[in-house]
């Protein structure tokens, strides 16, 4: 990891730094049009072709039988039964205190203003396959749509070389309450939740992490259905003072570092010392990890130190960088939290590390990503609710702004929205 002192806040110089270069999506965007497209097209046929293309495998039935679940749940063994349970429990906690209610507002006798709450009736989960296993994400994306009262969920997923999905996936999609389970993935698997197959019915919303492929599907079929994110490449920013442990601070970094190559480890601090003391100790973890190839990668090309003078230039450039993750492993770091302005999920003390809010303590991991969190949230209970404003006037209330209405109509050159309201009083139109 490359250590920069910042003796003042150069936005420049942090941007040039933390760059990670977008790549060139043209052929990317082609290929995932024509999936797309013949999909769209050919249904079925068309998924089960791509997946023996991109996947590797032939599959017959494109949706898990319940006796693959049944054989999934034999795998797991108790203590990983007690913890998806534990977790379940947990995320649903979180995630019913984010339930909107309808409410109405009674002003006087004459007019109701209200809105009107309602779940999404269809949505569908796209969990990862490839370098890791996700159980996590099942949990993540399917409960908060549970807790809103979505009725059909369809889960999708890319199937291994022997044509399943794995047994930790099917358990914790269970565990989550998932009916519909299909061995999908890729563009095809989001162009299908979108257009609708033979075998699935086309969804209202899509959620859930994915390659760059899985990605810009999701950008294509915006506007079909909603999505929750077009999300990148993960990060973690660490703001440090003298006081840490660097052993804690090179764990979370690498903890980050492991998920994927792109992924962006930064940690911030106003010690130098500090800062020499986590370089060493993230070459010394690196080399015990399983996946260190990967994190090298990663940490080689994306991680960074700043030693800055003061913690508020460090919140500065947090509030630039604008993380996923955010640890504050300061003095008192509650009151340090409103200095906060950008951020996924912020993580408070020496106890508190990134992985725990992955896993287990309840608020979701699905989080926005390289600096959108400048203007998004969480993925939450909230995203599979939809408003519907409601509007009641009484004769007479109507008649007494019907003249502020028809002067707006006026001004706006419509006349038939004023006339809407004059034919109601017998006015001349």
């Amino acid at each position: 990891m490359n250590i920069t002192k910042l003796s003042s806040f150069d936005v420049q110089l942090i941007q040039q730094k933390l760059n990670r270069n977008e790549e060139n999506f043209d052929l990317i965007d082609a290929t995932v049009k024509e999936v797309m497209i013949d999909v769209k097209q050919h249904g079925d046929a068309a998924l089960k072709k791509y997946t023996e293309k991109f996947d590797g495998v032939k599959i017959t039935s494109l949706k898990v039988q319940p006796e693959e679940i049944v054989a999934a749940f034999q795998t797991l063994d108790n203590e990983f039964l007690n913890v998806l349970q534990e977790a379940k429990q947990n995320i649903t906690d979180f995630h019913e205190k984010q339930l909107e209610k309808s409410w109405f507002n009674d002003k006087n006798d004459g007019i109701i203003l209200g809105q009107k709450v309602t779940p999404l009736e269809r949505v569908g989960v796209y969990i990862p396959g490839g370098k890791a296993t996700y159980p996590s994400t099942v949990l993540m994306t399917v409960i908060p749509a549970m807790v809103a009262g979505v009725k059909e969920i369809a889960l999708v997923s890319p199937p291994d070389k022997d044509g399943k999905l794995h047994p930790y996936v099917l358990a914790a999609a269970k565990i989550a309450g998932v009916q519909e389970i299909y061995k999908v993935g890729g563009a095809q698997a989001i162009a299908a939740l979108a257009f609708g197959t033979e075998s699935m019915k086309p969804v209202d919303k899509i959620v859930g992490p994915g390659n760059i492929y899985v990605a810009r599907a999701k950008k294509f079929v915006y506007g079909t259905v909603d999505i929750d994110m077009i999300a990148g490449p993960s990060e973690v920013c660490i703001i440090a003072d003298n006081d840490q442990n660097p052993v804690f601070i090179a764990a979370d970094l690498l903890s980050q570092a492991e998920h994927d190559e792109m992924a962006a480890s930064i940690l911030i601090t106003t010690s130098f010392d500090l800062a020499v003391a986590v370089q060493k100790e993230v070459e010394n973890q690196l080399a015990q990890l399983k996946r260190k190839e990967i994190a090298r990668q990663s940490i080689e090309n994306y991680g960074h130190i700043f030693v800055v003078e003061t913690l508020d230039q460090a919140y500065r450039v947090a509030n630039l960088i604008a993380p996923e993750h955010l640890e504050l492993l300061v003095t008192d770091p509650f009151l340090q939290l409103p200095k906060v302005k950008h951020a996924g999920a912020i993580f408070l003390g020496p106890y508190a590390p990134e992985p725990l809010g992955d896993y287990f303590a309840g608020p979701n991991h699905t989080l926005p990503t390289s600096g959108t969190a400048r203007f998004s949230s969480p993925l939450g209970t909230y995203d599979f609710l939809k408003r519907s404003s409601v509007i009641y006037y009484s004769k007479d209330e109507l008649k007494k702004v019907t003249d502020q209405v028809v002067r707006f109509a006026n001004e706006e050159r419509l006349q038939a929205h004023g006339n809407s309201l004059k034919v109601r009083f017998n006015r001349e139109v």
